[in-house]
């Protein structure tokens, strides 16, 4: 499929359960990395504007790029009525900006979908100078719960290509090789979600490689997610723990 459409029938999944960033990696962004209320800020791969509603927030001027239609419909629908927020279409390879226009390009949850040296390319062309990229993740833990080791497992088992598409491909040496040597500095928070049944099966199914309704393995899957929510949840609730890890630099 291409990467740029995975998501179309998964918005309102990916609108409900997906999660935001936390305070602390704002603040970073903020105040060791340099944005402010004056910035100018293209949010590349900007999906449903998750992270675009947190610079908006904090007051800068947000151009915010997504490539697939109705992501940019539900941005739009969230954010619209802002007066430092517009959504275009585009992508990392060709944002259709001007050249030199803004002063920091985002990249939430999204990097790992770009053509690294087109894309590279892009966003010399973009930035002014001086302006640096930031890529951010919400990693999710994959280790030292049960819950966090079943679901994993699930997912490889029923994941239709979770190996190949998950940013945890990406290595930070492969991520240096993106900005100018020596310059990628990096920050890790922690971020967390708490779901009742209702929302890990949302949560599930707003990731591309979940099967969908009609998938012959999409019963079974919901069966298997049920059974590791009774065998795991605390009070009703399971822990959906990240890691909120955040690359930038020049490039």
């Amino acid at each position: 499929m291409n990467s740029k459409e995975r998501f179309s029938n998964r918005v309102d999944s990916y609108v409900k359960y997906r999660p935001s960033y936390p305070e602390e990696a704002l603040d970073y962004l903020y105040g060791t990395i340099g944005l402010n209320l004056n910035s100018e800020v293209a949010d590349i791969g900007a999906g449903t504007g998750i992270f675009s509603e947190l610079l908006v927030e904090r007051g800068s001027q947000v151009t915010a790029i997504e490539p697939n239609q109705a992501m940019r419909e539900a941005a739009e629908k969230k954010l619209g009525g802002k007066p430092n927020f517009r959504i275009v279409p585009g992508s990392a390879e060709v944002t259709g900006l001007p050249d030199q226009s803004v002063d920091f390009i985002v990249c939430a949850q999204s990097f790992h979908w770009f053509d690294r040296i087109a894309a590279r390319a892009e966003f010399r062309r973009i930035l002014k100078s001086g302006g640096k990229v930031v890529l951010i993740w919400n990693s999710r833990l994959t280790h030292g719960t049960p819950f966090r080791e079943g679901y994993d497992q699930l997912l490889h088992t029923f994941g239709a290509d979770y190996k190949n598409v998950s940013q945890k491909n990406i290595l930070p040496d492969d991520l240096a090789l993106f900005f100018n040597p020596g310059e990628m500095r990096v920050a890790r928070f922690t971020n967390q979600q708490a779901f009742d049944y209702e929302g890990l099966s949302g949560r599930l199914l707003s990731s591309s490689y979940s099967p969908m309704p009609g998938d012959p393995k999409h019963e079974i899957m919901m069966n298997e997610l049920r059974s590791l929510f009774e065998r795991t949840n605390q009070d009703g609730k399971v822990s959906f723990d990240y890691e909120t890890e955040v690359f930038w630099g020049e490039v």
